[in-house]
């Protein structure tokens, strides 16, 4: 009996799932086929919405704030706060705009600045490990695959819906960049390594892992936090380079990303130097234009003081 019924549940839910895909899909390739200044004109109506009417996690944005910047007056880390609720609605629509988006619109819209930099790197490396965070526009990330001869492959989390997670795959795959599941990125590699062709692998490492999977914390605003070490763990693994990613946002639309290296040889590295180093330069970007930064989630959900507010 219990069988049975776990088997009409699994078959009701893949029905909702289906329902409302087919119920939702055509709005969004409506929305993605809109311009962009229409697009922004959406952003901004759902930025009222959502900010003065709804007033979604606009607690959890403040709360990260003042751990990040202390010493900022509530004047000032409203205004960022507001600040990034344009901006957290823009990339939605972005986001959107990805399945419709031509590959010279994106790459118009989404500039890298070092590309003699990065050949002469890639043309060096074999295997490489991008290292990136949720902010800017880290969904456009996926266009960078175009600038490089590599394979690329990036590491995403399914959505709980399977039909939207296929749409979602096939339209970041656009760029020829192979999207795969967390779970399954370390045998995937392995599978990679044993075939001795040219790979770069892109992952954002910026989200606290859970308590009973964390190895490591850095410092991060003046706490320490739990840091994903997955990526490092698999530098020294394959002996793989690194490289960090930081993009900033030019003005509404339009992007600028480099690339800068964090070790070509990270066996000699000390255990969590790639992670810590990574740490740092975000937080040193983030405190630039800390708007553009994704407060949303819950980045200090666990934290402890580091040994010099102990002392």
């Amino acid at each position: 009996m219990n069988a049975s019924i776990s088997f009409l549940l699994d078959i009701c839910g893949a029905m909702l799932q289906l329902i409302t895909y087919i119920f939702v899909y055509p709005f969004i390739v409506l929305i993605s086929i809109l311009p962009f200044r229409i697009l922004y004109l959406l952003s901004d109506g759902l930025f009222f919405i959502l900010y003065h009417v709804l007033g979604y996690r606009k607690k959890v944005v403040m709360n990260n704030l003042k751990i990040a910047f202390p010493d900022k007056p509530e004047a000032e880390l409203k205004k960022i706060r507001k600040e990034f609720f344009h901006h957290f609605l823009d990339i939605f629509m972005e986001m959107i705009k990805t399945f419709s988006i031509s590959n010279e619109e994106i790459l118009r819209r989404f500039k890298l600045t070092n590309p003699e930099e990065l050949k002469a790197f890639m043309d060096k490396h074999e295997n490489i490990l991008l290292m990136s965070s949720h902010y800017g526009n880290f969904e456009w990330l996926f266009s960078l695959n175009l600038r490089v001869e590599h394979h690329g492959f990036a590491a995403y989390k399914k959505v709980k819906n399977k039909y939207f997670n296929d749409y979602i795959v096939r339209s970041r795959s656009k760029f020829n960049t192979t999207l795969v599941p967390t779970k399954q990125l370390i045998e995937q590699l392995a599978k990679n390594d044993a075939t001795g062709d040219r790979y770069v692998y892109g992952m954002l490492v910026d989200q606290s892992p859970k308590l009973h999977k964390t190895y490591h914390w850095s410092n991060f605003f003046g706490v320490e936090v739990p840091v994903i070490t997955g990526t490092e763990m698999l530098a020294k693994k394959y002996d793989y380079a690194v490289m960090y990613i930081e993009t900033a946002k030019i003005r509404r639309g339009f992007y600028e990303t480099k690339m800068e290296i964090l070790s070509e040889n990270p066996r000699e590295v000390p255990d969590f130097g790639i992670t810590d180093l990574f740490m740092k330069k975000l937080e040193a970007h983030i405190t630039r234009e800390p708007a553009y930064y994704f407060w949303s989630h819950k980045r200090f959900k666990h934290m402890r003081l580091n040994k010099e507010q102990e002392n």
